[in-house]
């Protein structure tokens, strides 16, 4: 993970067990990336230098698809629409609670994972994620992108129990205003799509969330 600036936070992710460059603006992230993998980039907007506006530009048109969270004070619409068009993944505006910016990293970190693994196999269904297709033995079909993920989040870790609230996180993102019933109201298509599929059950756990448990 490269870190821009940002000293209390960066230490805060290291007792949180994430290994973090610290780095001071958008140049000296780009020559550490041409040195070294990083799983996410934390930047802010105003740097010297190179802004991170231009920094993430620059790692887009260079074919580079880090996840970048950017910190910024500015929260107008129209900044953060630049950020986003620049190929910004998600935003938190100063000031930062830095417990918070922990939680929104792993959610980050988790989001990545799942679209570089592409694909998932529960014994004869398969879920493809650059369609968002699942294929079972008898036929295929694509899902919306929301039931996907919600699908594919919970295959991704068969038998582990998830809460909606972490579903919600994940899926939505932490400022999202939907109740947490749209989860449900979800996992209840999703059931219904895969009522006799073989493979998999999508499970109730009483006054906690989900699990997908393989057959």
């Amino acid at each position: 993970m490269i870190q821009i600036s940002r000293k209390p936070a960066l230490e805060l992710l290291i007792q949180n067990g994430y290994r973090v460059r610290g780095v001071e603006d958008g140049k000296a992230a780009l020559e550490a990336l041409e040195k070294e993998y990083a799983d996410l980039i934390i930047s802010d907007i105003m740097m010297p230098v190179m802004d991170g506006y231009e920094l993430v530009r620059a790692l887009r048109e260079a074919g580079n698809q880090t996840p970048v969270l950017m910190i910024t004070a500015k929260d107008a619409f129209d900044d953060m629409r630049k950020g986003f068009l620049s190929g910004t993944d998600d935003y938190m505006v100063k000031p930062i609670n830095v417990n918070e910016m922990v939680l929104w990293v792993g959610a980050l970190l988790r989001r990545a994972q799942m679209i570089n693994e592409q694909k998932l196999v529960l014994g004869g269904t398969e879920l493809l994620l650059d369609s968002l297709t699942v294929v079972t033995e008898k036929d295929s079909c694509v899902l919306p992108q929301k039931e996907f993920m919600i699908l594919y989040k919970m295959a991704s870790s068969p038998g582990r129990t998830f809460t909606r609230q972490q579903i919600m996180d994940d899926i939505w993102g932490y400022e999202a205003e939907s109740d947490t019933y749209t989860v449900d109201v979800h996992i209840g298509r999703l059931r219904e799509r895969f009522r006799d599929n073989q493979d998999f059950r999508i499970v109730t756990i009483q006054g906690v969330g989900y699990k997908v448990v393989k057959l």
